[in-house]
Protein backbone atom coordinates (compact mmCIF):
# COMPACT_ATOMS: atom_id res chain seq x y z
CA UNK A 1 0.00 0.00 0.00
CA UNK A 2 2.83 2.38 0.81
CA UNK A 3 4.31 1.72 -2.62
CA UNK A 4 0.98 2.51 -4.30
CA UNK A 5 0.58 5.68 -2.25
CA UNK A 6 4.13 6.67 -3.16
CA UNK A 7 3.55 6.16 -6.87
CA UNK A 8 0.28 8.08 -6.66
CA UNK A 9 2.04 10.93 -4.88
CA UNK A 10 4.69 11.06 -7.56
CA UNK A 11 2.03 11.06 -10.28
CA UNK A 12 0.16 13.88 -8.60
CA UNK A 13 3.36 15.85 -8.18
CA UNK A 14 4.23 15.43 -11.85
CA UNK A 15 0.71 16.46 -12.88
CA UNK A 16 0.84 19.48 -10.61
CA UNK A 17 4.22 20.46 -12.01
CA UNK A 18 3.00 20.07 -15.59
CA UNK A 19 -0.06 22.14 -14.75
CA UNK A 20 2.04 24.85 -13.15
CA UNK A 21 4.29 24.94 -16.22
CA UNK A 22 1.22 25.31 -18.45
CA UNK A 23 -0.14 28.08 -16.26
CA UNK A 24 3.22 29.79 -16.24
CA UNK A 25 3.39 29.64 -20.02
CA UNK A 26 -0.08 31.18 -20.26
CA UNK A 27 0.85 33.84 -17.73
CA UNK A 28 3.88 34.78 -19.82
CA UNK A 29 1.68 35.82 -22.74
CA UNK A 30 1.09 39.58 -22.68
CA UNK A 31 -2.50 40.70 -22.14
CA UNK A 32 -4.16 43.90 -23.28
CA UNK A 33 -5.81 46.11 -20.66
CA UNK A 34 -9.23 45.07 -21.96
CA UNK A 35 -8.52 41.36 -21.47
CA UNK A 36 -7.08 41.99 -18.00
CA UNK A 37 -10.07 44.08 -16.92
CA UNK A 38 -12.90 42.03 -18.41
CA UNK A 39 -11.50 38.50 -18.61
CA UNK A 40 -12.86 38.39 -22.16
CA UNK A 41 -11.28 38.26 -25.60
CA UNK A 42 -13.80 40.17 -27.72
CA UNK A 43 -13.48 39.91 -31.50
CA UNK A 44 -15.46 41.20 -34.47
CA UNK A 45 -15.96 38.57 -37.15
CA UNK A 46 -17.95 38.33 -40.38
CA UNK A 47 -21.22 36.42 -40.67
CA UNK A 48 -19.99 33.52 -42.80
CA UNK A 49 -16.85 33.08 -44.88
CA UNK A 50 -15.75 29.44 -45.07
CA UNK A 51 -13.23 28.09 -44.28
CA UNK A 52 -12.46 31.01 -41.96
CA UNK A 53 -15.77 31.26 -40.11
CA UNK A 54 -19.05 29.43 -40.59
CA UNK A 55 -21.73 27.47 -38.75
CA UNK A 56 -21.35 23.70 -39.02
CA UNK A 57 -24.10 21.06 -39.22
CA UNK A 58 -24.28 21.01 -35.40
CA UNK A 59 -24.98 24.74 -35.30
CA UNK A 60 -21.57 25.51 -33.81
CA UNK A 61 -19.16 28.30 -34.78
CA UNK A 62 -16.15 26.79 -36.52
CA UNK A 63 -13.48 27.75 -39.04
CA UNK A 64 -9.86 28.85 -39.03
CA UNK A 65 -10.41 32.31 -37.54
CA UNK A 66 -12.83 31.09 -34.89
CA UNK A 67 -10.66 28.15 -33.82
CA UNK A 68 -7.47 30.22 -33.66
CA UNK A 69 -9.36 32.80 -31.59
CA UNK A 70 -10.68 30.06 -29.30
CA UNK A 71 -7.15 28.77 -28.71
CA UNK A 72 -5.91 32.32 -28.09
CA UNK A 73 -8.62 32.85 -25.47
CA UNK A 74 -7.66 29.59 -23.76
CA UNK A 75 -4.00 30.60 -23.57
CA UNK A 76 -4.97 33.96 -22.15
CA UNK A 77 -7.33 32.40 -19.63
CA UNK A 78 -10.13 34.49 -21.11
CA UNK A 79 -13.64 33.91 -22.43
CA UNK A 80 -14.05 34.35 -26.19
CA UNK A 81 -16.88 36.67 -27.25
CA UNK A 82 -17.64 36.93 -30.99
CA UNK A 83 -19.54 39.88 -32.47
CA UNK A 84 -20.78 39.27 -36.03
CA UNK A 85 -20.65 42.27 -38.36
CA UNK A 86 -20.30 42.75 -42.15
CA UNK A 87 -16.74 42.90 -43.46
CA UNK A 88 -16.98 46.50 -44.80
CA UNK A 89 -17.94 47.74 -41.31
CA UNK A 90 -14.90 46.30 -39.56
CA UNK A 91 -12.18 48.89 -40.15
CA UNK A 92 -14.58 51.84 -39.61
CA UNK A 93 -15.68 50.10 -36.39
CA UNK A 94 -12.08 49.79 -35.19
CA UNK A 95 -11.32 53.39 -36.11
CA UNK A 96 -14.41 54.53 -34.19
CA UNK A 97 -13.38 52.55 -31.10
CA UNK A 98 -16.40 50.21 -31.12
CA UNK A 99 -14.15 47.15 -30.64
CA UNK A 100 -10.45 46.30 -30.40
CA UNK A 101 -9.99 43.25 -32.65
CA UNK A 102 -11.34 42.49 -36.12
CA UNK A 103 -10.29 38.86 -36.53
CA UNK A 104 -10.41 38.51 -40.29
CA UNK A 105 -8.03 38.03 -43.21
CA UNK A 106 -7.15 41.61 -44.13
CA UNK A 107 -4.46 42.61 -46.59
CA UNK A 108 -2.35 45.47 -45.23
CA UNK A 109 -2.83 48.30 -47.74
CA UNK A 110 -1.45 51.81 -47.33
CA UNK A 111 -4.96 53.26 -47.01
CA UNK A 112 -5.91 50.77 -44.32
CA UNK A 113 -2.66 51.39 -42.45
CA UNK A 114 -3.71 55.00 -41.96
CA UNK A 115 -6.54 53.74 -39.72
CA UNK A 116 -5.44 50.38 -38.27
CA UNK A 117 -2.49 48.06 -37.67
CA UNK A 118 -2.31 44.35 -38.49
CA UNK A 119 -1.09 41.07 -37.03
CA UNK A 120 -0.23 38.83 -39.97
CA UNK A 121 -0.92 35.09 -39.65
CA UNK A 122 -1.71 33.68 -43.10
CA UNK A 123 -1.03 34.30 -46.81
CA UNK A 124 -3.10 34.03 -49.95
CA UNK A 125 -3.92 35.50 -53.34
CA UNK A 126 -7.07 36.41 -55.27
CA UNK A 127 -8.73 34.14 -57.86
CA UNK A 128 -11.92 34.03 -59.90
CA UNK A 129 -14.32 31.10 -59.73
CA UNK A 130 -17.34 30.33 -61.87
CA UNK A 131 -19.77 27.55 -62.73
CA UNK A 132 -18.29 24.58 -64.63
CA UNK A 133 -20.26 25.38 -67.78
CA UNK A 134 -18.77 28.90 -67.93
CA UNK A 135 -15.20 27.90 -67.04
CA UNK A 136 -14.09 27.37 -70.70
CA UNK A 137 -14.81 31.05 -71.41
CA UNK A 138 -12.26 32.07 -68.76
CA UNK A 139 -9.21 30.65 -70.53
CA UNK A 140 -6.26 32.64 -71.84
CA UNK A 141 -4.76 36.02 -71.01
CA UNK A 142 -7.01 38.84 -69.74
CA UNK A 143 -9.73 36.26 -69.12
CA UNK A 144 -11.71 38.55 -66.81
CA UNK A 145 -12.20 41.38 -69.31
CA UNK A 146 -15.85 41.68 -70.30
CA UNK A 147 -17.02 39.51 -67.39
CA UNK A 148 -19.48 40.33 -64.59
CA UNK A 149 -17.59 39.91 -61.32
CA UNK A 150 -18.82 39.87 -57.73
CA UNK A 151 -16.64 41.13 -54.86
CA UNK A 152 -17.01 41.79 -51.12
CA UNK A 153 -17.15 45.52 -50.51
CA UNK A 154 -13.87 46.85 -49.12
CA UNK A 155 -12.01 43.55 -49.53
CA UNK A 156 -8.81 43.19 -51.56
CA UNK A 157 -10.81 41.74 -54.45
CA UNK A 158 -12.79 44.99 -54.62
CA UNK A 159 -9.64 46.98 -55.39
CA UNK A 160 -8.15 44.33 -57.67
CA UNK A 161 -11.30 44.35 -59.80
CA UNK A 162 -10.82 48.11 -60.34
CA UNK A 163 -7.18 47.59 -61.27
CA UNK A 164 -7.98 44.76 -63.68
CA UNK A 165 -10.67 46.87 -65.30
CA UNK A 166 -8.13 49.63 -65.97
CA UNK A 167 -5.86 47.06 -67.61
CA UNK A 168 -8.74 45.89 -69.80
CA UNK A 169 -9.43 49.47 -70.91
CA UNK A 170 -5.74 50.17 -71.56
CA UNK A 171 -5.54 47.13 -73.83
CA UNK A 172 -8.72 48.07 -75.69
CA UNK A 173 -10.60 45.05 -74.33
CA UNK A 174 -14.19 44.97 -73.03
CA UNK A 175 -14.50 46.37 -69.52
CA UNK A 176 -15.43 44.09 -66.65
CA UNK A 177 -18.51 44.84 -64.56
CA UNK A 178 -18.09 44.86 -60.78
CA UNK A 179 -20.94 44.10 -58.39
CA UNK A 180 -20.35 44.65 -54.66
CA UNK A 181 -21.82 42.30 -52.03
CA UNK A 182 -21.67 42.30 -48.21
CA UNK A 183 -20.77 38.61 -47.80
CA UNK A 184 -19.12 35.79 -49.75
CA UNK A 185 -22.24 33.61 -49.65
CA UNK A 186 -24.18 36.36 -51.47
CA UNK A 187 -21.63 36.33 -54.29
CA UNK A 188 -21.86 32.56 -54.60
CA UNK A 189 -25.64 32.72 -54.95
CA UNK A 190 -25.34 35.47 -57.55
CA UNK A 191 -23.00 33.31 -59.66
CA UNK A 192 -25.18 30.22 -59.31
CA UNK A 193 -28.26 32.21 -60.37
CA UNK A 194 -26.40 33.73 -63.37
CA UNK A 195 -26.71 37.31 -62.11
CA UNK A 196 -22.92 37.58 -62.42
CA UNK A 197 -20.32 35.46 -64.21
CA UNK A 198 -17.75 34.88 -61.48
CA UNK A 199 -16.74 35.35 -57.88
CA UNK A 200 -13.47 37.27 -57.37
CA UNK A 201 -12.25 36.36 -53.92
CA UNK A 202 -9.54 34.94 -51.71
CA UNK A 203 -7.88 31.83 -53.17
CA UNK A 204 -8.17 29.88 -49.93
CA UNK A 205 -11.90 30.46 -49.48
CA UNK A 206 -12.57 29.88 -53.18
CA UNK A 207 -10.59 26.63 -53.26
CA UNK A 208 -12.29 25.44 -50.09
CA UNK A 209 -15.76 26.08 -51.54
CA UNK A 210 -14.86 24.27 -54.77
CA UNK A 211 -13.99 21.15 -52.75
CA UNK A 212 -16.81 21.25 -50.21
CA UNK A 213 -19.49 22.12 -52.79
CA UNK A 214 -18.30 19.30 -55.07
CA UNK A 215 -17.52 21.71 -57.87
CA UNK A 216 -20.56 24.00 -57.94
CA UNK A 217 -17.99 26.72 -58.59
CA UNK A 218 -14.52 26.03 -59.99
CA UNK A 219 -11.42 28.20 -59.82
CA UNK A 220 -10.25 29.49 -63.22
CA UNK A 221 -6.67 30.35 -64.29
CA UNK A 222 -5.14 33.50 -62.80
CA UNK A 223 -3.73 34.37 -59.35
CA UNK A 224 -3.54 38.00 -58.31
CA UNK A 225 -1.70 39.78 -55.50
CA UNK A 226 -0.24 36.98 -53.38
CA UNK A 227 0.21 38.62 -49.98
CA UNK A 228 0.19 38.07 -46.22
CA UNK A 229 -3.14 38.56 -44.48
CA UNK A 230 -3.88 39.48 -40.90
CA UNK A 231 -6.06 40.57 -38.01
CA UNK A 232 -6.82 44.30 -37.71
CA UNK A 233 -6.42 46.26 -34.46
CA UNK A 234 -6.76 49.99 -33.71
CA UNK A 235 -3.96 52.19 -34.99
CA UNK A 236 -1.17 52.41 -32.43
CA UNK A 237 -2.67 49.77 -30.10
CA UNK A 238 0.63 48.00 -29.46
CA UNK A 239 -0.63 46.03 -26.45
CA UNK A 240 -3.44 44.32 -28.37
CA UNK A 241 -1.20 43.72 -31.38
CA UNK A 242 1.58 42.17 -29.28
CA UNK A 243 -0.88 40.02 -27.35
CA UNK A 244 -2.22 38.52 -30.59
CA UNK A 245 1.23 38.19 -32.15
CA UNK A 246 2.59 36.36 -29.12
CA UNK A 247 -0.40 34.00 -28.96
CA UNK A 248 -0.23 33.18 -32.68
CA UNK A 249 3.53 32.70 -32.51
CA UNK A 250 3.09 30.26 -29.62
CA UNK A 251 0.51 28.33 -31.66
CA UNK A 252 2.91 28.18 -34.60
CA UNK A 253 5.65 26.80 -32.34
CA UNK A 254 3.52 24.27 -30.47
CA UNK A 255 1.80 22.92 -33.60
CA UNK A 256 -1.74 24.12 -32.87
CA UNK A 257 -1.64 26.53 -35.83
CA UNK A 258 -0.54 23.77 -38.21
CA UNK A 259 -3.22 21.40 -36.92
CA UNK A 260 -6.01 23.92 -37.48
CA UNK A 261 -4.74 24.92 -40.92
CA UNK A 262 -4.33 21.28 -41.99
CA UNK A 263 -7.87 20.49 -40.82
CA UNK A 264 -9.18 22.84 -43.53
CA UNK A 265 -6.65 21.89 -46.21
CA UNK A 266 -4.84 25.23 -45.86
CA UNK A 267 -1.21 24.23 -45.32
CA UNK A 268 -0.16 26.15 -48.45
CA UNK A 269 -1.44 29.35 -46.79
CA UNK A 270 0.66 28.92 -43.62
CA UNK A 271 3.37 31.41 -42.68
CA UNK A 272 6.44 30.67 -40.54
CA UNK A 273 6.15 33.59 -38.14
CA UNK A 274 3.38 35.88 -36.88
CA UNK A 275 4.31 39.56 -37.06
CA UNK A 276 2.91 43.07 -36.67
CA UNK A 277 2.54 45.51 -39.56
CA UNK A 278 2.03 49.14 -38.60
CA UNK A 279 3.58 50.70 -41.72
CA UNK A 280 3.84 49.71 -45.38
CA UNK A 281 7.60 49.04 -45.19
CA UNK A 282 6.97 46.15 -42.76
CA UNK A 283 4.83 44.12 -45.17
CA UNK A 284 6.63 40.91 -46.09
CA UNK A 285 5.98 39.47 -49.53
Amino acid sequence: MKKHRSLRSVALAVAAFAGSVGMAAAAELPKSAEVKDTGKLVIANTLEYAPFEFIDEKGEQVGINIELAQETAKMLGAELEVTRIPFPSMIPGLAAGRFKIAWETFAATEDRLKQVDFVMFIKSGIVASTTPDKAPSFQGENNLCGKRLGVIGGAVSDFIADRLNEECKTKGLPELTKSVFPEGKDIIQAVLSDRIDARLDDATASGYFEVTSKGQLVVVPGLYDVAPLGIAVPKGDKDTAEMLRAALEEMIKNGTYGTIMSKYGMTSAMIEEAYVVDSADKIRK
